[in-house]
């Protein structure tokens, strides 16, 4: 292995620790020039201008983090309808009917979590 062997990881490496050194160095500035005076009222957690009423630590129901999920997964689901798109001319009929079976699935998964109640919100 010679050095023309990694003379195209060379911009990547210097790049990172360019980004890594600023990131740091914007923090170690902040934290040395910042001035530091702590008062009560910034000590206090910020619920968008209204005092904060109750403690912090409450519990959700799983119900909240079910839909979350599902979001996610459908808002991921829904991201490999891009490269079809861009690919559609190429992939022509096959592509299409691959499109509709995915589609597909994605509809089954959604009317089975709409039966099974997962999507709604007590």
């Amino acid at each position: 292995m010679n050095f023309s062997t990694y003379s195209g990881i060379f911009p990547i490496v210097a790049l990172l620790v360019i980004a890594c050194a600023f990131a740091g160095g914007a923090i170690l500035m902040s934290h040395f020039l910042g001035p530091r005076r702590p008062s009560k009222v910034k000590n206090e957690a910020y619920e968008c201008g209204i005092d904060p009423v109750g403690d912090a630590r409450l519990r959700f129901s799983v119900k909240f983090y079910i839909v979350a999920m599902l979001f996610i997964l459908f808002d991921i689901e829904a991201i490999f309808l891009y490269p079809w798109a861009v690919m559609f001319q190429q992939l022509k009929l096959f592509g299409l009917m691959e499109m509709f079976a995915f589609l597909g699935f994605l509809v089954l998964g959604y009317i089975y979590l709409w039966k099974r109640g997962a999507l709604e919100w007590d």
